[in-house]
């Protein structure tokens, strides 16, 4: 049987070994170190911003960003529907309730719709404490756009950027928007540190009070005192060092995803019906304006194609290739039933008719040209009536 391909597999060499042998070389093999220190001045500067934490998660960071911002039980915190589990779950770990808003045609937060969402809730009296809008595969949302409604409520905003450090929109870097921003290095991230994640600022005293509650709200004291609930949430100076030397190949890694979004173009462009998302950023590159490529995705017109993403889908696992869905919208969770939502429709599509496809860095040239043969063989006899859809897609 022939090696599965991953969606997004951790790009990792001897860059990486050499650095965590280093590490742990130094002795520091607890959380806290040199490495941590040195990762967060990279970060920071990787993000435009003049302070970062480093923490065991994304989900972490944006946690103790909304705690440090106030958000408590009561209020309620605007989000993308289009986006990950862990964003709405973090809203929910401080009491708060996350009320969803729908996607533009790009899959981030539509601003206007967040408008309107933001303008209902506080209409009903609700106590909106942040907004908090999710960079989809790597784009970078519409910040500026939404900057503006957050500031004519008086609403603090938080980015949720783990999808898409590196990226750049109108000059300005991924995480470099709002009060805070929170990146992920998951495993499957454009660059990893195993597992971790860092909330990044431009306010030292934001980000001292994350340090605080991420090592347990110790007091500065000889013994263990303490007047907050804590967290153990820092990152260990053997995942920074991991990091650190990611952080070093990131623009090459985003490269190597860039070709692979390109000859994606390529092979879908004599296909009716099919769009590579985000396909312009993927063509165009400046230093300005790029994603970071870290998901491919395709959505599929079916009247127009004459065949589902699902079908593609499932072609691909029996040839042992990962390929997935796009998020399935929050609206539509079973435990996030009752959170009340603004929606267009458009995650729905998306969800419906989206299919992420093998994008990692670390993919050789020949299980592309694996992917690329799989993909061409189901296009060559691909045709199914309309009501083929699996029933999980159908919406």
């Amino acid at each position: 049987m022939s090696e599965r391909i991953h969606l997004s597999s951790p790009d990792v060499g001897p860059e990486e070994e050499a650095a965590l042998v280093r590490a742990l070389r130094s002795g520091w093999v607890a959380p806290l170190g040199p490495d941590v220190d040195a990762f967060e001045e990279e970060i920071a500067v990787a993000t435009g911003r003049s302070c970062a934490v480093a923490l065991s998660s994304g989900t972490a960071a944006l946690h103790l960003s909304l705690l440090a911002l106030g958000v408590e039980p009561g209020s309620v915190v605007i989000t993308s529907s289009m986006t990950f589990a862990a964003t709405a779950n973090a809203i929910t770990y401080t009491g708060a309730t996350p009320v969803f808003v729908d996607s533009d045609a790009t899959g981030n937060v539509d601003p206007i719709l967040l408008e309107k969402a933001v303008a209902d809730q506080l209409a009903q009296g609700a106590r909106v404490s942040a907004i908090v809008p999710v960079d989809l595969l790597g784009r970078i949302a519409d910040h500026a756009a939404i900057a503006e409604v957050a500031a004519r409520h008086g609403i603090p905003l938080i980015v949720d950027a783990a999808e898409s450090l590196g990226a750049v929109r109108a000059g300005r870097r991924a995480g470099q928007d709002g009060i805070a921003a929170i990146v992920s290095f998951n495993g499957n991230k454009i660059m990893t540190t195993s597992g971790g994640g860092a909330l990044v600022c431009d306010d030292p005293g934001l980000a001292a009070r994350i340090r605080y509650l991420a090592t347990q709200a110790r007091q500065p004291v000889v013994h263990y005192e303490h007047v907050d609930i804590g967290y153990n949430y820092r990152m260990s100076n053997l995942l920074a060092a991991l990091g650190r030397a990611q952080l070093a190949r990131l623009p090459k890694m985003m490269e190597r995803r860039r070709g692979w979004r390109d000859r994606y173009a390529d092979l879908f462009a004599p296909v009716a019906g099919v769009e590579v998302l985000g396909q312009e950023t993927g063509r165009t590159v400046s230093e300005d304006e790029h994603d970071n490529y870290w998901l491919t995705s395709v959505v599929v017109d079916a009247d127009e194609a004459g065949w589902h993403a699902d079908q593609l889908r499932e072609h691909l696992a029996a040839l042992d290739i990962e390929a997935r869905p796009l998020w399935k919208p929050m609206h539509l969770q079973p435990v996030f039933a009752d959170c009340p939502a603004y929606t267009s429709g458009v995650s729905e599509r998306l969800f419906r008719t989206g299919l992420s496809l093998p994008s990692g860095s670390v993919l050789s040239d020949q299980q592309f040209d694996r992917v690329a043969d799989a993909i061409a063989s189901f296009l060559s006899t691909a045709g199914a009536p309309a009501d083929a859809l699996s029933p999980a897609r159908r919406l």
